[in-house]
């Protein structure tokens, strides 16, 4: 009896297995890669860079 008491708090003190869950590795790779292109984004245009704005109505003649 002693030992089936024995058996039955190892397996209680066990630690449970664990599988490994592939959605937090592509979550985890989908936020790195979101990050180098916006780090790529910032390298390339930079903080000095503007768009300039074209006029909305051009003139139909250039003098008048």
């Amino acid at each position: 009896m002693a030992d089936n008491t024995i058996d039955k708090a190892r397996d209680l003190l066990a630690a449970p297995v664990r599988r490994p869950n592939p959605w937090g590795a592509l979550a985890a790779a989908g936020l790195a890669a979101m990050a180098a292109v916006l780090m790529a984004g910032v390298m390339v245009l930079g903080p000095g860079v503007r768009f300039e704005e074209p006029p909305l109505v051009q003139p139909a003649f250039p003098n008048g």
